[in-house]
């Protein structure tokens, strides 16, 4: 069955955007609401009201540019940073000239900040010094001089443009950087997952081939000694760098964007535990598990029941085909615990971690990495001359 691929998305842009566009419509309508509320103080008020006729068509039909930075186009921003211009300038022929020197709104008033931050938005802390710059120009026009209340207010939009531009360039950024470190994440546990299917099947069977080859001599021992080659450099193939999957990160309207190859799951409800420990049993394994089923979710159960027959494994490669092994299966409230018990030799000191610098990675893999995956955990206790024991522990939520 083919793999599916799930699209994370991230985006801390996106809700700036959404933001924007009901700013520019509260301040549209803030706009109009001081023209009402002065409307017989205006010496050309029909000048006013045209303005504002254009302001609320233009606001409302171009919400959609707002939307995301794909549809803010440069020509959009050029245009609607014109309306708002156009606005300012036209204050003082709609407006009486005492209010004008008096410090009276603009226009467009606020809605003019919208404009810039759109530029900051989109294009960072350099698009909106040039805004909020032009407007700080037309704003001095309007007032015939820099005046204390023209200055602070400009300072102030320049200010906060800018900031927001910075802020989003660095959000950008971490988007970048975030949708990276998903990647290799993602690259490391498809790479770990192929390192215990192959240490599980590969690896093993051409440890046997070695091992037999050797014991039958003549043409098979030349076969186990290639086979024993192939194993080194396929242990060394998968204990190697990472390769990252095949990988896409957008930094558009929706934001950073990583593609995670996944496995389908067949079933559609939980697996018994049992059941597929089961086949583990034998002569010299023995099963201990409880009278009602153990439900987990079917990855999870496959996993940890993998996770079992590699420790198993591990017994009959160190402990030979005589020893014996116990599986005991506990149903505990909030977790499964499985443990799998041998009356080998044991593990001397060290020999893990001098495996895993060898490339053998069966513990560290198959058995550590499965737990871990699933947020549960594998604690090995071993004491030479009395065996080994391995406690796998899996939560009943994983």
């Amino acid at each position: 069955m083919p793999r599916r691929e799930r699209v994370m998305r991230m985006s801390v842009e996106q809700p700036l955007w959404r933001a924007l566009a009901a700013y520019r419509v509260l301040t549209m309508l803030y706009a109009i609401g001081l023209y009402a509320s002065a409307y017989d103080r205006f010496a050309r008020p029909w000048v006013a009201l045209s303005y504002y006729g254009v302001l609320a068509v233009w606001t409302l039909a171009t919400l959609p540019r707002v939307a995301n930075a794909a549809s803010c186009t440069r020509r959009f921003l050029a245009a609607d940073l014109t309306v708002a211009l156009a606005g300012i300038l036209l204050t003082p022929v709609a407006d009486a000239h005492q209010r004008v020197t008096d410090g009276g709104p603009t226009l467009p008033s606020i809605w003019t900040a919208g404009s810039v931050l759109a530029f900051a938005v989109k294009g960072g802390w350099r698009w909106a010094a040039f805004a909020s710059t032009t407007v700080a120009v037309a704003n001095l026009v309007e007032r015939g001089g820099p005046a204390r209340d023209t200055v602070h207010n400009v300072i102030l939009v320049w200010v906060a443009s800018i900031a927001i531009g910075y802020v989003v360039e660095v959000a950008r950024a971490s988007e970048r950087t975030l949708a990276r470190a998903l990647e290799i994440e993602a690259a490391t546990r498809e790479r770990e997952r192929l390192a215990r299917d192959i240490h599980d099947g590969v690896l093993q069977v051409l440890a046997m081939v070695q091992r037999r080859g050797a014991v039958i001599g003549g043409e098979a021992a030349e076969l186990g000694r290639l086979a024993g080659e192939q194993e080194v450099a396929l242990r060394t193939l998968v204990s190697g760098g990472l390769v990252p999957v095949s990988r896409a990160s957008e930094d558009a309207a929706e934001g950073a964007v990583v593609r995670v190859v996944e496995e389908p799951d067949d079933a559609t409800g939980p697996l018994d535990l049992r059941a597929l420990l089961a086949p583990y049993a034998g002569a010299r394994i023995s099963l201990a598990e409880p009278g009602a089923p153990v439900p987990m979710a079917p990855g999870a159960a496959r996993e940890l029941a993998a996770a079992v027959g590699a420790a198993l494994d591990n017994v009959r490669r160190h402990a030979g085909d005589d020893a014996r092994a116990w599986i005991l299966v506990e149903d505990e409230p909030g977790e499964i615990v499985v443990t799998v018990r041998d009356d080998g030799p044991g593990i001397p000191a060290g020999r893990l971690a001098q495996a895993a610098g060898e490339g053998r990675l069966g513990v560290a893999l198959s058995i550590r990495g499965r737990l871990r995956d699933l947020g549960g955990s594998a604690e090995l206790i071993s004491v030479p001359g009395q065996g080994t024991e391995v406690e796998l522990k899996v939560p009943k939520d994983a």
